[in-house]
C-alpha cells in the first residue's frame, strides 16, 4: 500500500512537471515567433554590418573601429580610425570595394569588392555611420 501511494505521488509530480514544461515551451514559442527586428530596417542593417565588420575589418581597424586592431602596428600608415572618419557613404563604398591603393590610400587596405556582396558593403557602411562620432 505504501508503495502504491508513493508511486501515485511520483506520478502526480511527474504530470505537474510535464505541464509546467509544456507551458514554458509554449511561452518560448510565442515569444520567439515574432522577429526581434525587421529584416530591412536600419537596425537590421547596422546589426548585419557589425557582423561583416567583425569578420573582415576588425583585425586592422579594431573592435572599436578606432584603427587599433591587432595588426595595426604592422602597417605604415596605420589603419584609419573609422569612428573619426569624415568620409561619406559613396567614398566608403569605393574604398571598401576597390581597396586603399585604388583610392590613393594605403596599399594594405584590401579590395573587398569580389568577397563582399553589395548588401554586405551597404550594411558595413551603415554600421560605420552608426558608430561614427562625426555623424551624431
Amino acid at each position: 500500500m505504501k508503495r502504491l501511494l508513493l508511486a501515485a505521488g511520483w506520478l502526480v509530480l511527474a504530470c505537474q512537471a510535464q505541464a509546467q514544461i509544456s507551458t514554458a515551451y509554449a511561452q518560448v514559442l510565442t515569444a520567439t515567433s515574432q522577429p526581434v527586428m525587421a529584416r530591412d530596417g536600419p537596425d537590421a542593417a547596422n546589426f548585419r554590418g557589425s557582423l561583416v565588420f567583425l569578420n573582415y575589418c576588425v583585425t586592422c581597424h579594431g573592435p572599436m573601429a578606432d584603427g587599433k586592431g591587432r595588426a595595426a602596428k604592422l602597417y605604415t600608415p596605420p589603419p584609419a580610425n573609422l569612428r573619426e572618419s569624415d568620409k561619406n557613404a559613396a567614398y566608403m563604398r569605393l574604398i571598401i570595394r576597390g581597396g586603399g591603393k585604388a583610392m590613393a590610400r594605403s596599399e594594405y587596405m584590401p579590395p573587398w569588392g569580389e568577397e563582399l556582396t553589395e548588401e554586405q558593403i551597404g550594411d558595413v557602411i551603415a554600421y560605420l555611420q552608426s558608430v561614427s562620432t562625426r555623424r551624431k
